[in-house]
Parts: C-alpha cells; structure tokens; sequence
C-alpha cells in the first residue's frame, strides 16, 4: 500500500500521519537523543496491523547527532496499543513538524498522479546499502514495515538530509520497531 498525501490534518488525528503530537499509552516519558540529551522530535503516526508505531528522531542540532542510525540512541520507534491519548508538547527542543499531513492508503498496484509519501510493506527501496536492523531482543533480523519519504513540503518534511527517505521495521513476537534513514 502507497501512503498517498492528504492535505493536512488535526494534530492528533488517529489516523495514518506524519507531525503533530504523538498518541500514547498514560505514563508513557517522551524520548531523549541518548547522544545530545535533547527531547526528540515526533515524526510519524502510523495504525498498522501489529499495533500503532509512532516514530520520533533528534532534531535538536541537526547533523551532529546519529539520528540516521537505528542503533545509535538520536532516532526511536514504539508500538503501542490500548487506549492512546494526545501527549504534551515538551516547552524544549525541536519536537514538531513544521504542520500535519494526512497520509491516505492507496494501492500500489494502482497508478495514481497523487504525491506519494511512503509505503507500507513489500521490500524496502534502499538509497544506499541494505541496513535491516536486528532485534534489540532476540536478534532476530527485522521485517520491512514502512517506508516515509521526506515530506509534502518543506513545512511539513522530516529531515533527511534533503531526498532522504526513512525506513521502519518490526519484530512481532517481540514487538519491537526499529527506524532509521538514508540519503
């Protein structure tokens, strides 16, 4: 499936998303870049099969901390489910987009002059070398979940490095997600 823009949206829409505030479980603590200790910023909220992965990545001094990286600490993906509500917007850092886009699916398999913001399944489209992250729990090597290209707009892009594209992944029986991107 395509994820096709959609005009904007409310900031909390339950709906497939990039920006706005993340939908999150009570007693959930927004994450931190393990490398420069900033808030990180909210990238993408996605309802899939499994559950709904928001996706966050350090934008607090763009380029200086690895948030490219799966692994390194400046990007992080959650899974959730159960009842999810609006988080707080941290008052530091660079924590938001610039606005909300609403992604809409599409079939892949249908041609569409519409802009397309991603995919969800099949392979991942690698820019550079296949990067699939293993399992932070059982090591296991992860499956191709999602793919998000950098925006509609500059308003509402994510920082990849300009023509980046990010990559997320899961492992079910653990319910584990990894993201990471390239350029």
């Amino acid at each position: 499936m395509l994820l096709i823009y959609d005009g904007v949206t409310t900031a909390d829409a339950p709906t497939p998303r990039t920006g706005g505030v993340p939908l999150v479980p009570g007693q959930f603590v927004r994450p931190r870049c393990r490398e420069c200790g900033g808030v990180m910023q909210f990238l993408a909220h996605l309802p899939l099969d499994i559950g709904v992965v928001a996706v966050f990545f350090c934008q607090n001094d763009p380029g200086m901390c690895d948030d490219w990286d799966a692994t390194a600490g400046a990007n992080r993906a959650y899974l959730f489910s159960g009842e999810l509500t609006p988080a707080a917007v941290p008052a530091d850092g660079e924590t938001l987009l610039g606005a909300v886009t609403a992604l809409r699916l599409h079939p892949a398999d249908k041609p569409t002059e519409e802009p397309v913001l991603g995919r969800l399944g099949g392979e991942p489209d690698w820019i550079q070398d296949d990067e699939t992250p293993d399992c932070p729990s059982c090591a296991t090597r992860m499956t191709f979940t999602a793919e998000l290209e950098e925006g509609y707009d500059f308003a509402t892009s994510a920082n990849f490095g300009g023509g980046g594209r990010g990559y997320l992944f899961n492992c079910q029986p653990c319910s584990e997600v990894a993201f990471l991107w390239q350029r």
